[in-house]
């Protein structure tokens, strides 16, 4: 089902049961899987792939050149994965060379009105970002998370999964999995506790993992803290996901809280 008054070029790939509707434009390169919907007036173009499934809403822009001053025509692409919600006036980048040419969307995602997902961001399944949020280059967000509105990320950060941020923050700094991180310059507040319980994570572990926490952050020694840190935390996966994350290699410092020594 093609609206008539939408453009679409002989060279794409268009799958199964897409619905196109009025005023879209769809370019050479890209290609669109089975049971995708385009509401209306949405443009996509370059090496773009729309996983099955997904809903664009109007006036969203797919797959335009990045905003990255130092791109130069370098062979790029975007890949978005399947079911995923992209909402009006939502933009999103291919790759450049300097982050190895692609952004990467997963499954089951929620971006709502005028996000941004810049150059080289590698995001998640089942990532909500609220509206007006934009990324910066190079970010990774990880599962699950979900982002409150009108906040910002700066480029080169990490958002571990299943951590949530506040609405109107500045992430300068990498949360944590599971963090809670809110402030104008993010800092975190504690642990996402309700959303480790939505997920069924025993209570003994989440009390562990609140537990560890407090030990990690205790001071601004991170790492010394991670050393000290009780052999009783070794089968706990929660806490191994957190101090493997503090301790990989990154771009940006780990938020902490506002109350360290």
């Amino acid at each position: 089902m093609i609206h008539i008054s939408s453009l679409i070029s002989k060279k794409a790939k268009i799958g199964n049961n897409v619905k196109v509707g009025p005023f879209c434009n769809i370019g050479d390169f890209v290609q669109v899987d089975d049971d995708v919907e385009l509401i209306s007036n949405v443009h996509i173009e370059g090496n773009t792939k729309i996983g099955k499934g997904t809903k664009i809403f109007p006036f969203a822009s797919i797959g335009t050149t990045p905003q990255d001053l130092k791109y130069n025509n370098e062979p790029n692409g975007l890949t978005i994965g399947e079911r995923n919600t992209i909402r009006e006036y939502v933009t999103i980048n291919p790759g450049t060379g300097g982050g190895g040419g692609q952004t990467i969307i997963g499954n089951d995602c929620l971006f709502m009105i005028s996000s941004h997902i810049a150059h080289d961001c590698k995001v998640g399944n089942n990532v909500i970002i609220a509206n007006n949020v934009p990324l910066g280059g190079h970010v990774t967000i990880e599962d699950s998370v979900i982002i409150g509105g009108n906040s910002a990320v700066q480029q080169f950060t990490r958002i571990g999964r299943l951590a949530m941020i506040g609405g109107m923050t500045g992430v300068l700094k990498d949360v944590i999995p599971f963090g809670l991180s809110i402030g104008n310059r993010n800092y975190l507040q504690g642990l996402n506790l309700i959303g480790l319980r939505r997920k069924n994570y025993e209570n003994k572990k989440i009390m562990d993992l609140d537990k560890a926490y407090k030990e990690i952050f205790s001071s601004k020694k991170l790492h010394e803290n991670l050393s000290k840190i009780n052999s009783e935390f070794k089968d706990n996966e929660l806490v191994e996901e957190v101090i493997n994350f503090i301790a990989r290699d990154k771009k940006r410092p780990i938020c902490t809280p506002l109350n360290q020594e």
